[in-house]
């Protein structure tokens, strides 16, 4: 499993246990009880790997389903949106078969109650058992669960086949769901599980198709704030632009453009009160909103043999004279992509409208800029190079890059 996917998912994670108090590493859980219920019902190769990824990306939509239900009760209306924004969410990612309804139908019920009113055999097999394996965890905490119990559990789920669970998902769960596997669900377990039993695959970082799940990333951060909602995407399309003018390779800019989209994914566990807050935060706020970015390092760290992106996109609230955060680097300890990841931050933030300012022009922005590199804060040569570049998308969205 790509690391990437894995760090997505985790980031997931936080946002169910901020907002919908579900338990801890949920979206791994169902990934490793999809991959032995693939197993079991002989799916192996690319079309496992297809249907573990969907099992651990099946919550993505969760930040759009929050801010569109807010102020309105849960129904199928909305819990359908949510899965229909799940499905169009992946459906960009390089997937090698064909994973059509998988999340879109897997809140799906066999007696033909879910969202979509989708009965029993009309509905794909990947959606049937990443809906058993969301639903028992949901609804019973896998991981809390004791030994003694698993009869009781086993007993429940067959009395709902064909009810809830389909038969060939219902009958599936029950092959392969005994103590060992109930045991290697716990919290302190899941993730040397997960890397056991989920096949593994990597992505080239000269692959194109880098870029549609950055796009995704970056969507699924900015709609945790209705204040920000454009703001990741425009960081990674105006690193994008920057990278095209210092002349950087295809492979340079796929991964300039990936860390920018990461580079609030901590922001998901923050708390959206925080976040939200229209006016000055207060100082306990403000600490709150640092931790962020140690947030976004320590999820980050999955991607083993990532270094450099892992640095720019953590990187990008330290100043050169060592007055930023959380770590206090100093001109000596950022390089020039990091330099480069702070100035666009800065610039984004300052252009873009919030709560506390309007949308600026990019004459109205710039001051604030070459102010803060006066000041020894930020690279007064990149400041100039943004000068140039930036002043024809003043007031203007900078477009996602096609290639």
């Amino acid at each position: 499993m790509d690391a990437l996917i894995l760090v997505l998912a985790q980031a997931l994670d936080m946002v169910e246990i901020s907002y919908l108090g579900a338990s801890t590493n949920h979206g791994k859980r169902i990934a490793v009880l999809c991959a032995a219920m693939g197993r079991h019902l002989g799916i192996k190769g690319d079309e496992l790997s297809d249907l573990v990824s969907c099992a651990l990306l099946h919550d993505n939509a969760l930040t759009e389903f929050i801010l569109l239900q807010q102020g309105r009760e849960e129904d199928a209306v909305y819990l359908g949106a949510h899965c229909e924004i799940g499905q169009r969410n992946v459906e960009v990612l390089p997937f090698k078969g064909n994973i059509s309804g998988y999340i879109h139908f897997h809140h799906e019920r066999a007696n033909g109650q879910g969202p979509f009113k989708m009965s029993e055999g009309y509905y794909p097999l990947g959606a049937e058992l990443i809906a058993a394996a969301d639903m028992i965890d949901v609804e019973r905490h896998l991981q809390r669960i004791a030994p003694v119990l698993l009869p009781l559990l086993r007993e429940d789920i067959e009395d709902d086949i064909h009810h809830r669970f389909t038969g060939r998902a219902g009958n599936a769960l029950l092959a392969v769901l005994d103590e060992e596997l109930l045991a290697s669900l716990q919290d302190d377990r899941i993730e040397e599980t997960i890397r056991r039993s989920v096949p593994d695959w990597t992505m080239d970082m000269e692959n194109p198709a880098l870029v549609p799940i950055a796009e995704l990333i970056a969507r699924i951060i900015d709609y945790k704030s209705t204040f920000t909602r454009l703001h990741t995407q425009q960081i990674a399309n105006r690193a994008w632009v920057m990278a095209e003018y210092y002349g950087y390779n295809l492979t340079d800019k796929i991964q300039l453009y990936l860390a920018a989209a990461l580079h609030d994914i901590g922001k998901l566990a923050i708390p959206s009160a925080v976040l939200e807050k229209p006016g000055k935060l207060n100082d306990e706020e403000f600490e709150i909103i640092k931790t962020h970015i140690v947030h976004t390092r320590n999820l980050l760290c999955a991607m083993k043999g990532h270094g450099p992106i892992i640095e720019w996109a953590s990187n990008h609230h330290e100043k050169l004279d060592g007055s930023g955060y959380p770590l206090g680097k100093t001109a000596a300890e950022l390089d020039f992509n990091s330099r480069l990841m702070a100035c666009i931050d800065i610039y984004q933030a300052v252009s873009e409208e919030r709560p506390y300012h309007p949308r600026r022009s990019h004459t109205e922005t710039m001051p604030i800029l070459n102010s803060m590199a006066e000041k020894g804060g930020i690279d007064p040569a990149i400041v100039r190079d943004m000068d140039k570049v930036m002043a024809s998308y003043s007031l203007k969205d900078v477009e996602t890059p096609k290639l």
